[in-house]
Formats: structure tokens, C-alpha cells, sequence
């Protein structure tokens, strides 16, 4: 058995053709962990040999709404399976304050959509399986799958002005990753990706842009994403051998572009492997050579 780590979307709010929206799968056999649920999830899923009723949970970072918006169609394509596959309800994990009403209120906009199939097919109306959990200022283990073999730790971020926001320590017996959810580089992302084999870390390139986008809203929203140069000196002084970057602000697009962003994270000091995402990279958890 081997962990794989795939890319389901790159993106940012602003849509694309080529990136979909935030989101990372981590698989361990037939354990399948979906970090967040961004524009086109559950086709990028397909893509990669995946379909929702395989799915053993959905964990959300925070609430942005480019993180979260196919979650109500993540849930309800497992739901109209169900009859085929008898997976029943997904689990979620997230933290407890906003995401039990927001997945509530998603998931009653289908309201007639699953009156009808509840009339003619389905069992019972769509269900999720709620694993919330208080904002955790130290790693905290908060999911654990029936197996036993797959861990997942949190622990709170630095996203403000989005107070919930999480990363997440996915452990097998193959090692270590770490999805960073939204975040400033941060001490908390540093103690949660301690002794990881791979860290998937938001970047953005707020340094090299920074006289570029001053005075606008854009400088605003580069404050609270991780800087590229700092995003390297951090995974250098943790000692990380794998950073994967996903979520680009601003998103490349050319060649000149993408290896803008591993230039910056080289003035960092980091020395490890780094992989500039796109949808559907996969890497191996241990593999140096990835795919």
C-alpha cells in the first residue's frame, strides 16, 4: 500500500479553465481523504479514478467560498449513488463553529430535487456525518479512520480575518502530509509540518508583487496568504524534503510564470524538492521522483 497526494484544484475565486477550484485528495488504500471541495471538485475527481462514494471524508479548511463550493454537490452525487453503492452519509470534518449550518443550508437549497428522487428512488433525503471539532491552537487529532491505519490532526491557521480556518496532518503508514488550508506563513503550520514527508502549501507571491499591487484591494488580500519567500525560509528551517504549492495567487499562466514561483521559494533557502501545482499532479508519499 502506498499514499498518493492529488491535486484536485489549483485555483482561486476567479475562474479558469485549467485550474479548478481549492482542493487536495489523500489516499491510503481504500481510505480517500478530500481536503476541501473548491469549483469542479467532483469532476477532477473522475478525473483521478474517483468517484464520491469512495470518498471516507470531506475536510474542510474554513469557509471561503472558493473552497466550499461544490460541496453541496459533492454530498448529493454520493447521496443519488447511494442506491447503487450503499456507502450511505459522508463524513465531514470541520470546525464547529460556521460549517455545521453552512453544510445545513447548502445541502436544503436541493430541496425539491430530493423530494422528487425520494418519491420515485432514493431511500431518504441526503445525510452527512458530522465530525466537528472546537478551533484547536495545538495539534489536535480529530478524525481517525475505522481502520485504523489513517490519522488527521488539526490545528488553527493564521487566514484573518476568517477566524475558523485549519490546516490538516494526515498520517499513514507510509508517512506524513500536510495540507495548509488558507494561511500567512505561520508558527502553527510550522509545528504541524515538523518531521512531514509533504507539505501542500497555499502560495502567493505578495514579495515580488508587492509594489505592483500597493494601494489596492489585492494588497488587502496578498496579507493574509502565504508569501513565497518566507513560505521557503519556513519549510527550510522545518526541514520539509517535498513542498508542494497550490492554491497560486496569482495564478500563472506560462511556463515563465510557474517558475517564477520556485525561484522565490529558492530565495527562501529551501533546498528540498518543490513541485509548482497544476490539477491533477500526484505525488507519492516517500517517492522522490513523483509523477
Amino acid at each position: 500500500m502506498t499514499t498518493t497526494v492529488t491535486l484536485t484544484g489549483t485555483g482561486v475565486p476567479f475562474p479558469s479553465p485549467d485550474r479548478a477550484g481549492p482542493g487536495v485528495l489523500v489516499s491510503h488504500s481504500d481510505v480517500h481523504l478530500q481536503i476541501d471541495a473548491g469549483r469542479s471538485t467532483v469532476m477532477r475527481l473522475a478525473q483521478a479514478g474517483i468517484s464520491p462514494h469512495q470518498l471516507s471524508a470531506l475536510l474542510l479548511t474554513h469557509l471561503h467560498s472558493d473552497h466550499v463550493s461544490d460541496v453541496a454537490d459533492l454530498v448529493h452525487t454520493r447521496w443519488v449513488q447511494d442506491h447503487m453503492h450503499g456507502t450511505g452519509p459522508l463524513p465531514v470534518v470541520a470546525v464547529a463553529g460556521h460549517a455545521p449550518g453552512f453544510v445545513r443550508r447548502v445541502l436544503a437549497a436541493n430541496e425539491f430535487d430530493v423530494n422528487v428522487r425520494v418519491q420515485h428512488v432514493q431511500d431518504g433525503p441526503p445525510e452527512v456525518i458530522g465530525h466537528w471539532f472546537d478551533l484547536p491552537d495545538v495539534p489536535a487529532e480529530v478524525w481517525r479512520s475505522p481502520c485504523d491505519r489513517v490519522g488527521v490532526e488539526a490545528v488553527r491557521v493564521r487566514h484573518e480575518p476568517v477566524e475558523q480556518a485549519v490546516g490538516y496532518r494526515v498520517t499513514t503508514p507510509d508517512g506524513v502530509v500536510v495540507v495548509s488550508g488558507d494561511t500567512r506563513v505561520c508558527d502553527e503550520i510550522a509545528a504541524l509540518s515538523a518531521g512531514a514527508d509533504v507539505l501542500v502549501h497555499e502560495a502567493c507571491r505578495s514579495s515580488a508583487l508587492a509594489e505592483a499591487v500597493k494601494g489596492t484591494r489585492f494588497e488587502t488580500i496578498f496579507s493574509y496568504h502565504a508569501d513565497t519567500v518566507a513560505l521557503g525560509a519556513m519549510a527550510r528551517r522545518v526541514g520539509v524534503p517535498h513542498l508542494v504549492l497550490t492554491h497560486l495567487i496569482p495564478a500563472p499562466t506560462s511556463p515563465e510564470q510557474v517558475a517564477e514561483f520556485e525561484d522565490e521559494v529558492r530565495q527562501g533557502g529551501f533546498e528540498g524538492r518543490v513541485s509548482v501545482g497544476h490539477d491533477l499532479l500526484s505525488v507519492t508519499v516517500g517517492d522522490a521522483a513523483g509523477a
